[in-house]
């Protein structure tokens, strides 16, 4: 005796109510699978998609030779703080790949320029004296940007361009020292900063040193540097008390450059969520237009609903009444998919790829095998002469353990690469095993319900169209 063989109606039990509880089962997952999709519809959940079907930015960044495995890590923490502090960006995937690279990868970003300098820039903020050099005309060349070091004196560019390049002395204050920033307006947009109390101290010495020469001498300014330019070079104020200089914050002044608050926000971005421990380079970058991710999408929905319709055609011209409950069976089986696409990616920021397409695709086929395997059973169990009832029960215990067994070895192969592989194929290996899950669910809870509610009707022992007519068996042959 198999395992499943207790599936059939034991004569005690009144028939009624197994068909009670088969309708009840069929009715839940119905409602799981069209219920579902019909909510994920009404309220706008439909599922994330991925860079490749909504346009966006994919960059590869390289770090030296090197880099610890916990640095990359930490700037992969980082970028992604600040991406998702951007807005507009729909679950951006930010991972390390190989030994010293890592790829970003922002869906339904139209900004690209400002995204890039989020998650490239090292963040790296130093508060600098400037030398009095500048005070007798041109200084030099500034030095690269990726060159600065803070300890020591440099020429360095200056964001604007009316001032030039400004000489400055080592730091007395880095970005370290800061514990909050915040885009304000007054008068103006700013990013006011908040110190830790060293910090406070070592800008209020150096503050108190500034305000000692007089109004217009270059020694008044302190120059506030990210990233090795000069972002701002604001001179201390008349009021200040040289003898007490500035205490309790500061503020970056975004001056009169075009976009004004979004510079704010970007660089209180950039301050907030701390420095990259690392200087990465761009070593590649792509972008994907909305309109390439749209006609990659449509591709992609007509190769599978074409394909769904292709099965659904042969199914029901070799299957008969079967081939419909295979019908139905993938009806929910594809809400099922997207109804946890939809529901993983509000809750879990999941995204659908054209990867993920590509495996909910090949698993229709895996789903439609495990109707095959069923539905031949059944006819084998009638052409060795059992009553269509009992070659749906005997039918379903001996299969569902072959089903069982090739699910386990898609879901198996599923794990292996969502492990292994990197990139579009971990999209791949999440739907065809997301889908395979499924596809055990659907089998136990509808397709092994629907048929054995249809054998003791005409429809599963009389006519052409019957269960016992896909066997080709003699209808009027009398069942042993």
């Amino acid at each position: 005796m198999t395992a499943w063989q207790g599936d059939r109606v034991p004569e005690t039990e009144p028939v009624k109510n197994v068909r009670l509880r088969r309708f009840l089962s069929i009715g839940v997952i119905v409602a799981l699978g069209w219920g579902g999709l019909a909510a994920v519809y009404a309220t706008d959940t439909t599922p994330k998609l991925g860079l490749d079907l909504a346009g966006g930015t994919s960059v590869i960044l390289k770090a030296p030779d090197g880099t610890s495995s916990e640095s990359l890590d930490q700037a992969v923490n980082v970028m992604r703080k600040r991406i998702e502090a951007l807005g507009n960006v729909q679950e951006p995937v930010i991972q390390v790949a190989g030994s010293n690279n890592i790829i970003v990868q922002l869906p339904g970003v139209t900004d690209r320029e400002r995204a890039l300098e989020a998650i490239g820039s090292t963040g790296q903020l130093s508060f600098r004296p400037v030398a009095n050099d500048g005070a007798f005309g041109p200084v030099g060349e500034p030095i690269d940007a990726s060159d600065d070091d803070p300890t020591q004196p440099a020429v360095l560019a200056n964001i604007d361009p009316l001032e030039g390049p400004l000489s400055v002395e080592p730091a007395f204050a880095l970005g370290g020292d800061i514990t909050d920033a915040t885009a304000v307006f007054n008068l103006g947009w700013a990013v006011s900063l908040d110190f830790t109390s060293e910090g406070d101290d070592k800008f209020a010495a150096a503050t108190r040193e500034a305000a000692s020469y007089p109004l217009g001498d270059p020694r008044r300014r302190f120059a506030i540097v990210l990233d090795g330019t000069v972002i701002s070079a604001p001179q201390v104020a008349a009021d200040v008390d040289p003898n007490v200089g500035i205490s309790g914050g500061a503020q970056i002044t975004m001056g009169s450059v075009d976009n004004a608050e979004q510079e704010a926000r970007d660089l209180e971005i950039v301050l907030k969520f701390g420095a990259l421990p690392v200087v990465l380079e761009q070593e590649q970058i792509k972008s994907v237009s909305a309109s390439l991710g749209r006609d990659s999408l449509d591709a992609g929905l007509i190769a599978g609903f074409g394909g769904l319709a292709l099965v659904a055609v042969a199914m029901v011209f070799y299957y008969r009444i079967l081939g419909l409950v295979t019908v139905l069976g993938l009806s929910i089986f594809g809400s099922l998919v997207v109804g946890s696409y939809s529901v993983l990616g509000a809750s879990q920021g999941l995204t659908l790829t054209l990867a993920g397409v590509a495996g909910i695709i090949v698993s229709v086929g895996i789903t439609s095998d495990s109707y095959i395997v069923y539905f031949e059973r059944i006819k084998e169990e009638i052409r060795h002469g059992r009553t269509v009832e009992d070659a749906v029960g005997e039918g379903f215990s001996r299969a569902f353990q072959t089903i069982l067994t090739a699910d386990t070895v898609s879901f198996t192969g599923a794990i292996l690469l969502w492990f292994l592989a990197i990139g579009p194929v971990k999209g791949f290996a999440l739907a065809l095993g997301l889908a395979t899950l499924i596809d055990v669910f659907v089998a136990f809870f509808f397709t092994r319900n629907a048929v054995a509610l249809l054998a003791p009707t005409r429809l599963g022992d009389g006519g052409k169209f019957s269960i016992r007519g896909t066997t080709g068996k003699d209808l009027t042959e009398a069942p042993a």
